[in-house]
Formats: structure tokens, sequence, C-alpha cells
């Protein structure tokens, strides 16, 4: 039960936060007038693939808190929302598409080491961010090609 009292802290934590820097940094002219490469998704599936990542960071964040508040894999999971947080306004506010590409290669590779971390900890918050593993890598190859063809 104490999931249940917690996980709604976690949802408006990520769910709204992540909305709110979505709303506040939207893509606009400046992103519609940049060069995309063939793979690039048409706009309306980032807004329900996002909304349903981020139900299951804060998912993962809530159990791991109430397993392991102190553990390196909650650290971790502290500065992927950080380093989530900080991609679209690097990128869409401030048209800094090289700087946003480092930012996410450094969330790759702390969900990465996330999900490994809390392997040992509560597999299924491990298990959880492997989605979110597999888009952030493929956002990551977005942004890349992005950055290439400006």
């Amino acid at each position: 039960m104490p999931l249940l009292r917690l996980l709604p802290f976690f949802l408006i934590l990520v769910v709204g936060g992540g909305l709110a820097i979505g709303y506040l940094t939207a893509p606009g002219p400046w992103y519609e007038a940049l060069a995309k490469p063939a793979f690039n998704p048409p706009n309306w599936i980032f807004a329900p693939v996002w909304l349903t990542l981020y139900m299951l960071i804060a998912v993962a964040g809530a159990r791991l808190w109430l397993r392991a508040r102190r553990s390196g894999a909650i650290r971790l999971w502290w500065l992927q929302l950080v380093l989530n947080f900080a991609w679209s306004p690097v990128f869409f506010s401030l048209h800094m598409i090289g700087p946003a590409l480092v930012i996410i290669l450094l969330l790759l590779a702390t969900v990465i080491a996330f999900i490994i971390a809390s392997w040992r900890v509560d597999r299924l918050s491990a298990l959880v961010f492997l989605p979110y593993a597999a888009w952030v890598l493929f956002a990551g190859l977005l942004n890349g090609a992005i950055l290439l063809l400006n």
C-alpha cells in the first residue's frame, strides 16, 4: 500500500514536470525549418510516447524510493530526470543542437547505468526503463542526424 500513496507524488513530479517543460519549450518555426532525416517520426507520436515513458519513469522512481532511497540507483534516477528535463530547453528554446546531443548521450548513459544499478535492487524498475533506453537511443540518433543535416 505505501506505493499507492507515494506514486501520485512521483507522477505529478515526472509527468507534470515533463508536460510543463513540453508546453514551455514547444517546437516552433525554428524546429519546423530544420532539415530532418528520413527516419524522423511524425510530430504527433512524441506526446503519447513521452507520456507513457514519464509514467514508467515515475513508477520506477517510486518503487526505488521505497526500496533503496539511499542507493546509487536512486541517485541515477534523479540524475536522469535532471538530464531529461534539461534537453528540451537546450534544444528547442536555446536552439543548441550540439549541446543537446551531449545531454541526450549523457542521459542514455545514465539510463543504462540506472538499469544496471536497479537490477540488483528492484528488477521491475530496471525493466520499465528498457523502453525508455530504447527511445532515448532513438532520440539521440535523431538529434545527431539533425545536427549533421543542419
